[in-house]
């Protein structure tokens, strides 16, 4: 074992969850991702993202757990507890968003929501690769460059949000302009803890370099 080997906790517990984490992150997405593209079976498609949420919530407790039994730990306690959080909320937003086009009865999707349920989507695949970076840390510039993307993903989605308002406020149905203008920014803000997720990570990789 080597003098690094030694100093750095070796406990890999943490990274393996924040792994299992982002995976379920990104397997939330991409049912949003199915569900909009394919507005059918909206029920039980909306309980599969459910489930989904409840196995995420599962694993971030178990992060917290972890982390109250551990004294020496591979990351600052406050970035673990941080990068559990960040991941968390976005699954929150893309189950409360479905749950939401539900509870609306919104009874088909529109080219918006599509684009913006492929931007969550296009950014939970970039938290995969970042998150599996950290594992060994052996290139933050890496890691940086993952996070990057993200950020301009949210830009796009920033873009793409705006548009959707403006559409929306050029329409003179008030029940369907609140309904809609609440999933819009709500999938707005998926992107948002996607961020996020991104800024936690790129503050690991920095303090690592």
């Amino acid at each position: 074992m080597g003098l690094k080997e030694w100093i750095v906790p070796q406990d890999k517990v943490f990274f393996d969850l924040f792994e299992k984490q982002a995976d379920t992150v990104n397997e939330g997405a991409m049912l949003l991702h199915a569900l909009v593209n394919d507005y059918v079976d909206v029920k039980n498609q909306c309980h599969k993202i459910k489930e989904i949420e409840h196995k995420g919530d599962e694993i971030a407790h178990e992060v917290y757990e972890q982390l109250n039994l551990t004294f020496i730990t591979p990351l600052e306690p406050e970035e673990i507890s941080r990068l559990a959080t960040a991941l968390d909320d976005v699954l929150d937003y893309i189950d409360g968003t479905t749950q939401q086009m539900y509870g609306y009865g919104v009874t088909e999707t529109d080219d918006l929501m599509r684009e913006l349920a492929r931007l969550i989507y296009l950014s939970t695949q970039e938290i995969q690769t970042a998150v599996r970076l950290i594992r060994t840390m052996d290139d933050p510039r890496a890691v940086e460059k993952h996070c990057i993307e993200i950020n301009r993903l949210e830009n796009l989605a920033d873009a793409v949000l705006a548009d959707a308002i403006k559409n929306l406020f050029s329409t003179n149905d008030a029940i369907t302009i609140i309904k809609l203008k609440d999933i819009y920014e709500n999938l707005e803000e998926a992107t948002d803890k996607c961020e996020d997720v991104a800024n936690v990570l790129s503050d690991i990789a920095i303090r690592h370099s």
